[in-house]
């Protein structure tokens, strides 16, 4: 899917001003249309006027805080958002993506990274939810039919692999926490079986990557969680 970047809009929610003449600059030098706010309010006020595709949202606001901005988005729009964290803000980090964001970058962060992580939210916005046919490089699989194939050979699948397989891949590029995970393949009882999710990862990667020991397409983001590769553009 060839995404017109010239057409899209994105609002950087930060109130370091360094940051946002940084994001400006990247941004549009690859043809993005850019907006600033330096809050919360200003964020939330231009996202509700501009509609952006995406939102690159900082989790130390002065006035509301990521998380708080977080929800408020979510209560309305469904647009990628990106929050961008420091190093040791892994706990609210994990609680962001739990809590509707799309994707993170640690400060300080390569802009070529970012810049992928902009491009994959984007074409995931893009997908058609109930699809019912997935493929991802030498992963497809029918979620009518519950057929898995890699590299064009049928593969057999236990059901909690192929629950596991299904989510990832109706979520490729994005990352998914461990607490994410467990909720939605057994429930509540295991939101926090992270051992037991890492065996069944162990046992998915054996079918699906040309060397499990070194995975290429589900990889592990650390002490956060999963990410299945989005093979066919970037990560």
């Amino acid at each position: 899917m060839e995404i017109i970047r010239n057409k899209l809009k994105i609002i950087i929610i930060d109130d370091e001003p360094q940051i946002r003449r940084m994001l400006r600059i990247t941004l549009e030098a690859n043809q993005f249309r850019v907006f600033e706010a330096e809050n919360s309010h200003d964020g939330l006020l231009s996202a509700s006027m501009n509609q952006p595709d995406v939102i690159l949202l900082d989790l130390g606001l002065p006035d509301l805080d990521g998380l708080q901005t977080l929800k408020r988005l979510r209560e309305w729009t469904s647009t990628p958002v990106i929050v961008l964290t420091v190093q040791d803000e892994e706990g609210i980090k994990i609680e962001a993506l739990d809590h509707g964001a799309d994707d993170y970058v640690t400060k300080p962060f390569n802009t070529g990274e970012l810049l992928a992580r902009i491009r994959a939210a984007i074409r995931h916005s893009l997908k058609p939810a109930d699809s019912p046919v997935i493929s991802n490089g030498p992963l497809w699989i029918d979620l009518n039919a519950r057929i898995i194939k890699v590299n064009g050979e049928e593969v057999k699948f236990t059901a909690t692999e192929y629950t596991l397989l299904a989510l990832f891949m109706r979520n490729s590029g994005k990352v998914l926490t461990h607490s994410h995970i467990c909720r939605e393949v057994w429930g509540n009882p295991y939101v926090d079986n992270s051992q037991v999710l890492r065996v069944h990862i162990a046992q998915l990667r054996k079918k699906i990557e040309l060397n499990p020991s070194i995975p290429s397409i589900l990889i592990t983001e650390p002490a956060v969680g999963y990410r299945l590769i989005n093979v066919t553009g970037d990560a």
